[in-house]
């Protein structure tokens, strides 16, 4: 993916984003008026403008598990009814969680979860794909993050989507943050089999001695 499609994809995502929680919020001086959400809005602008020089694809390379690109679409619409109804339930006082220190953890852990959703991409370059595929060329990587869990950006994308819950005191965030594990669970065992069938017994002998998300846990 060029610098440009990255650039329109990272930071115009993120405008789009922001936008529905301040839509959903009340407007600008409504969410404005809140430090921690101040805060989150320039965490989730570093985290976009990083991810312009991170690299990453949609390449669907030379094998790809098709059967799976519902994931995307099911974690764009998690995403977006997110967006909008974690503000859209605290303005309204729906559900909430009360206190600041909520809304403080929710933005450690959207910056916890944004720098594991990327450090994958800046390790792999182009052979980090949206897509479930094998890429040219592509070799297991094992050390580093990957020395210990098999799927770090999975684990910054639930870390972030149940920050954003938090930061808006959302109770309805956070389910809908546990809504994405049965999705992202079917798009770890979907990558796994593909990469069993790549590498064999070197993908096993990896797989042996790592943990998926949370280390000698799961």
């Amino acid at each position: 993916m060029g610098f440009t499609a990255r650039a329109a994809l990272s930071i115009g995502g993120s405008l789009a984003y922001l936008g529905l929680a301040v839509l959903g919020f009340g407007g600008l001086s409504a969410f404005f008026s809140h430090s921690p959400l101040i805060a989150l809005t320039v965490v989730f602008l570093l985290l976009s403008v990083a991810a312009l020089f991170a690299g990453g694809s949609l390449s669907a390379g030379v094998r790809e598990d098709r059967s799976n690109r519902w994931v995307i679409l099911a974690l764009i619409a998690i995403g977006l009814a997110a967006a909008y109804l974690a503000p859209w339930s605290d303005r309204r006082g729906i559900w909430t969680i009360d206190g600041d220190a909520i809304r403080w953890l929710g933005v450690l852990l959207v910056a916890v979860g944004g720098t594991f959703r990327l450090a994958p991409v800046y390790i792999l370059g182009n052979r980090f794909s949206g897509l479930v595929a094998i890429q040219p060329g592509h070799t297991l990587v094992t050390d580093g993050l990957y020395g210990y869990i098999r799927h770090p950006s999975y684990l910054g994308l639930l870390l972030g989507a149940f920050g954003w819950g938090l930061a808006f005191r959302s109770g309805i965030g956070v389910l809908l943050a546990a809504m994405l594990i049965p999705v992202i669970v079917a798009r770890i065992r979907s990558e796994e089999t593909l990469l069993h069938t790549q590498f064999g017994a070197e993908y096993e002998a990896y797989r042996a001695r790592t943990s998926r998300l949370i280390p000698g846990i799961y």
